[in-house]
């Protein structure tokens, strides 16, 4: 038995698998120093046997040879955060109660206090590599795909953070699920500047690429003057990022001069695909990209205990403010409040899944594990979406992004995605706040187009929201006023939004 993701990277020996720190490293390079870590890790260990190895290392080669290092010698792999303070830190490593955390030299004297109160073992991975360990020669363990392979923490927005549990063969469905929609193959190339304690940067960028042959650059910082040179050196065809960076590139550009402006702009062309995920999507973000660029986001929609499970397709239309449709081998359905299966088109309901790409469980947390799933094991996502035609659109998150009003249920997403189709407003967003007579009220905080901006006309935006209804008319209980600060629409009441803004 093997780990599947390894074996492929036996298949390219010789073909560059990672650049980073100006350097090109090879699949032989990784095979070979992620062997010497596992071999130091076992020491007089035959198999690691599940335990527990935490990592801080600064995104690059390193860190992808501690990741499979851990994995080849049999440990579960818990990759920490950079940006996280230390009590964040040290819930995870109490939470695990990992037996090793291996450090680079950037976060050695941070996390070495820490290591040593929890009585945790810490190894500085350049001090590691230059020790010539007895074990060397020997054969690493045989791996069983279905036992644990790494735990990832939630956000912890409701509670403290869950320990997300999968196993190897969980990471290779959801590997090659991406690969088979995606169209990914050996000559690809992308640039990975997302964090790595997430699914994101680790399943959809790094593995993606490296279960084909492909290469992965390093950016350890976001830079959008350094990406975007990335992107003129004509070395990336793929890339993939989260709204917020797309906004931030977009920025730039407009910044630079006309010239600049179009050499970047035909320099995109090469690119075959570029994805959008973590967030929704502002469709104006969508537009602008793709007017800079030549390229339509793919917008896709994933989860850390389900990988990537619904996606725009690659071929065919990607249709803006949609995740899309359910990926290969993944099973969806929508489920109302009082649990029935949700048929109709436009009618919302919690999208539940079910595949080899769900989670195996949550840390040492059995009950917890257990509500989250339905009897019948469809894991319950607590995100609220509606189809349409065949794709899925977002609401919004059941506990933050749907507000009750009125005995409604309102999707702040499609408000956010309505405003900021206005001239004025630049962005926004939207947040119930709670009223007795409505049960929430809508508070809209924007962001205005022209920072010198000191009001705005809300008579005008009113009639302009109109404009973006026509098919129906406002109910009577519909009221904008300035009384909140500067720059904020104050009450928003209008138990009827959620259905007129998805009509638009």
């Amino acid at each position: 038995m093997a780990i599947q993701l390894i074996e492929q990277a036996k298949l390219h020996p010789n073909r560059v698998a990672i650049y980073s720190d100006n350097k090109a490293y090879t699949y032989a390079n990784l095979l070979e120093q992620s062997a010497q870590i596992a071999q130091f890790l076992l020491s007089e260990k035959s198999n690691l046997a599940e335990d527990r190895i935490s990592f801080m290392i600064t995104p690059s080669f390193q860190y992808v040879a501690v990741q499979w290092g851990i994995w080849r010698a049999g440990g579960i792999a818990v990759p920490l955060c950079t940006q996280h303070p230390l009590p964040s830190l040290r819930y995870v490593l109490e939470n695990t109660r990992s037996s090793q955390l291996i450090v680079d030299q950037t976060y050695q004297e941070l996390l070495a206090p820490l290591a040593e109160e929890l009585e945790i073992k810490l190894i500085v991975l350049e001090d590691l590599l230059k020790q010539k360990h007895p074990n060397n020669n020997t054969e690493l363990p045989n791996i069983d795909p279905a036992q644990r392979a790494m735990i990832l923490y939630t956000s912890g927005t409701t509670s403290l953070p869950k320990g997300v549990v999968t196993t190897h063969n969980i990471i290779s469905s959801q590997i090659q699920t991406l690969v088979h929609a995606w169209h990914w193959k050996k000559e690809d190339a992308i640039l990975n500047i997302l964090p790595l304690h997430h699914v994101h940067g680790i399943i959809n960028i790094l593995s993606s690429a490296l279960w084909v042959g492909a290469s992965c650059h390093f950016l350890p910082k976001f830079n959008a003057k350094q990406v975007w040179e990335y992107f003129a050196s004509g070395r990336l065809n793929l890339f993939m990022a989260v709204p917020t960076i797309y906004y931030k590139l977009i920025n730039y550009w407009e910044q630079v001069h006309n010239t600049e402006q179009e050499y970047l702009s035909k320099a995109c062309q090469q690119f075959r695909l570029m994805v959008s995920g973590s967030a929704a999507l502002p469709v104006p973000v969508l537009e602008q990209w793709e007017a800079i660029t030549g390229q339509r986001l793919l917008e896709r929609y994933g989860m850390t205990e389900i990988g990537m499970a619904v996606s725009n397709p690659y071929l065919k239309e990607r249709r803006a403010g949609h995740i899309g449709q359910p990926l290969p081998n993944v099973e969806l359905r929508l489920v109302s409040e009082d649990g029935k299966v949700v048929e109709e088109d436009g009618k919302s309901g919690e999208i539940q899944i079910k595949g080899p790409n769900v989670f195996l469980e949550y840390w040492e947390k059995p009950e917890v594990t257990q509500s989250s799933f339905t009897e019948d094991a469809w894991f319950k996502t607590g995100d609220i979406a509606y189809a349409n035609e065949g794709y899925y659109k977002i609401m919004g998150r059941n506990s933050v992004d749907i507000i009750k009003s009125g005995g409604y249920k309102i999707s702040a997403l499609e408000i956010e995605d309505v405003l900021r189709r206005h001239q004025q407003i630049k962005d926004c967003a939207v947040v119930g706040i709670p009223n007795i007579e409505w049960g929430e009220l809508i508070a809209v905080s924007l962001v205005l187009t022209d920072p010198l901006q000191k009001t705005l006309d809300f008579d005008a935006l009113k009639a302009w929201l109109l404009t973006q209804i026509p098919a129906y008319k406002l109910p009577r209980k519909y009221i904008i006023q300035e009384d909140l600060p500067r720059n904020t629409i104050g009450k928003v009441t209008k138990p009827k939004l959620k259905e007129l803004l998805a009509t638009i």
